[in-house]
């Protein structure tokens, strides 16, 4: 069985206790260890108003990453198109490019990222939400960031010339992500690399895969259907370890899908207590289902595993998000339990 590129995608987790700041600060750590390991990217999601999550800009944080790395790409899962200009989206990652050429991924959702109540208030800011021009968006952000830009064309019959960057010598690699088989259909149409975002949605990916291969038409850009998949991942030297660093976010998660308020990530030893003196039938029913397809164990476990899902799904590479919580005693700008994960899985 033969083990699949890594990838990394990063929520900027905030635990009890930390600061942006110190979020932050373990999240570049985190980047420039996956460099040093060798992996293929390092992407950050975009949510909003979480008090669990600081992956707000994934623009600011991909051109920091770039400074401190050397040859890993680093990217977006994703940029939520609906809250932003596409002229910005271009102009933002044409300027990553000219940072670290050949180094940057442009990946685009459809989702906000957020909340209702969010989302309005990001669509009352002056924000571009119209989600039914979604594929026109995508298509415009393609074309602004080629060497010879977009064309406006007037009703009066005029043109206009839109660059992202005055004279790009090259651009970003555009990914389409997710979890539903809306983004499929249209990547696969538009000829696009495309991601199922496995790791959130956990059920439709078989159904996604098959429509985005079996409908794919070759682009300028790509001539066969380009896709990996996505998992929360946790592991440690032992299966007993990893299960505890998973906990933290198993119940963040569950709080999220019980619709109950969000805190920030607790630590393993909070967690712990939680589940002993609160329980909850229903938190527990949804962290076991999520358990079920969650990725966890001791370090050769998950590395077999991870290698029998990328076989199962045709594909050679695997974007992890390592969800390994931290205890207590462990320093407030580290991600000592994400790091080993990683390190466990290159071993």
């Amino acid at each position: 069985m033969t083990t699949p590129a890594l990838s990394v995608l990063d929520l900027v987790p905030v635990r009890t206790g930390q600061t942006s700041a110190q979020a932050v600060a373990s999240s570049m750590a985190l980047a420039q260890h996956a460099d040093e390991l060798g992996l293929t990217r390092f992407w950050f999601a975009e949510h909003h108003n979480m008090p669990s999550v600081a992956s707000t800009s994934p623009p600011v944080l991909i051109a920091a990453a770039a400074a401190r790395t050397q040859r890993i790409r680093v990217g977006s899962g994703g940029v939520m198109l609906p809250n932003h200009a596409p002229l910005i989206v271009a102009e933002q990652f044409a300027a990553l490019e000219a940072l670290a050429p050949g180094r940057i991924d442009l990946g685009i959702g459809r989702a906000p990222g957020s909340d209702p109540v969010i989302t309005h208030l990001l669509r009352q800011s002056g924000t571009t939400g119209d989600v039914e021009r979604f594929p026109s968006h995508v298509q415009d952000i393609a074309a602004m960031l080629q060497s010879d830009g977009a064309t406006v064309r007037f009703t009066s019959g005029g043109e206009y010339g839109v660059k992202a960057t005055p004279a790009a010598s090259g651009s970003p690699t555009i990914w389409l992500l997710g979890s539903s088989d809306y983004s499929a259909q249209l990547a696969a149409a538009q000829g696009l690399p495309y991601v199922f975002a496995n790791h959130f949605a956990g059920v439709g990916l078989e159904r996604a895969l098959d429509l985005y291969r079996s409908q794919f038409r070759p682009s300028e850009t790509l001539d066969a259907p380009l896709t990996f998949l996505t998992a929360n991942v946790v592991a440690a030297p032992s299966a007993e370890e990893a299960e505890a660093r998973a906990l933290p976010q198993l119940r963040a998660m569950a709080r999220l899908r019980g619709n109950k308020p969000m805190r920030p990530l607790e630590t393993v030893e909070e967690a712990q207590r939680g589940l002993a003196e609160h329980p909850d039938a229903q938190e527990q029913t949804l962290i076991d289902a999520m358990r079920q397809r969650w990725l966890i164990g001791e370090g050769g476990e998950v590395r077999a595993a991870l290698a029998a899902f990328a076989t199962q799904h045709g594909v050679d590479e695997i974007m992890v998000s390592p969800v390994a919580g931290a205890y207590d005693g462990e320093p407030l700008d580290s991600a000592a339990g994400r790091a080993q994960t990683l390190d466990l899985l290159v071993a």
